[in-house]
């Protein structure tokens, strides 16, 4: 027979009461009383009934997870991140792939699961904060990137524009003075792009440094586009001689095309990342890279949208800002 409700809280030791509330996620239950739940949960196979559930709360317990691109390295670990931490609240993960199509993120913002999913974590790449804003309704939202973002609605962020300035200083402070943007936005007005260029270029100011020639924009974060920009840049009369990359893909498609022109990192271009994802630690050369909390971003990400939904949040949006690190590793002189 399927196990029940009662059947885990015979196992646990607990009241039906205890078992409901960890299922549900309510957020004042011990850590050892959870503990407890859980395990027998998982110990008798138990399943929650999700229509009695709907019918008795009016939730699904199903937040979606709208991201432009789950075959980037960067969306797929933060993806397994998000759903391990709805997974300790009582909540399954429903993952939409945009493919940064601005119809596409239209209907997601608008609802378009608005009877089967309870929130939304959504990460938009074209979508404009007045779209988001006139979109966002009776569903539960939280923004993940790094944009400008509506104050009506919840948003998860790093300072990318912190972030790539230290990334740029790093590189001037190795004595590099031709210092290339690759991965800049096609469109410098809006999203996670437009930021991070406003921070290589504070730091080519405050170093008196710039050169317009050297901000190679790039239709998508890809590896591709890493090496078509490489190429462009090294037939240049003067070349640079070290590399900011938007994301990690970017700088791994750079080093490929360097390598086969002959060109060694980081003796002749240095070269930093963004995201720092696992590859990171395992290319040839290790690729220095800004290192975002991911578990940072996907834990409070969950706990906006949760506190949204059992009625704890603040009345106002909140604007969550997750700390960042630079990792300096072989590509741009370390030795990790």
């Amino acid at each position: 027979m399927r196990p029940r409700m009662v059947d885990v809280a015979r196992r646990a030791g607990v009241s039906p009461k205890t078992v409901s509330n960890v299922i549900n996620g309510y957020i004042h239950v011990s850590p050892e009383m959870r503990s407890r739940v859980q395990q027998a949960v998982e110990e008798l196979g138990y399943v929650p009934n999700s229509t009695a559930r709907t019918l008795r709360t009016g939730r699904t317990g199903i937040i979606a997870f709208a991201v432009p691109n789950l075959a980037a390295a960067y969306f797929a670990e933060l993806a397994t991140l998000v759903t391990v931490a709805a997974e300790k609240r009582g909540f399954t993960i429903l993952i939409d792939q945009t493919d940064g199509l601005l119809e596409r993120e239209q209907r997601i913002a608008a609802g378009l699961r608005e009877h089967l999913i309870d929130g939304l974590i959504f990460s938009p790449l074209t979508m404009t904060p007045t779209e988001i804003s006139a979109a966002s309704g009776s569903t539960p939202m939280v923004l993940l990137g790094e944009r400008d973002a509506p104050s009506s609605v919840d948003h998860v962020v790093i300072d990318n524009v912190v972030a790539a300035r230290e990334a740029t200083e790093h590189l001037v402070g190795l004595g590099r003075r031709r210092i290339a943007a690759v991965g800049a936005p096609l469109d410098v007005s809006t999203g996670t792009g437009s930021v991070r260029l406003r921070g290589y270029r504070e730091a080519l100011e405050g170093a008196g440094l710039e050169d317009s020639a050297l901000v190679v924009p790039t239709g998508r974060l890809l590896r591709q586009s890493g090496a078509e920009a490489a190429d462009r840049l090294l037939d240049l009369p003067r070349p640079p001689d070290a590399l900011f990359c938007f994301n990690d893909a970017i700088a791994f498609g750079a080093m490929h095309a360097l390598r086969k022109r002959g060109v060694q990192v980081p003796d002749d271009v240095a070269i930093v990342g963004f995201d720092d994802v696992e590859e990171a630690s395992y290319s040839n050369p290790t690729l220095s890279s800004v290192r975002p909390d991911k578990q940072g971003i996907a834990e409070a990400a969950i706990d906006r949208l949760t506190s949204r939904l059992d009625g704890t949040a603040g009345h106002r949006p909140d604007a969550v800002v997750i700390p960042h690190e630079l990792v300096v590793r072989e590509s741009s002189g370390g030795s990790e």
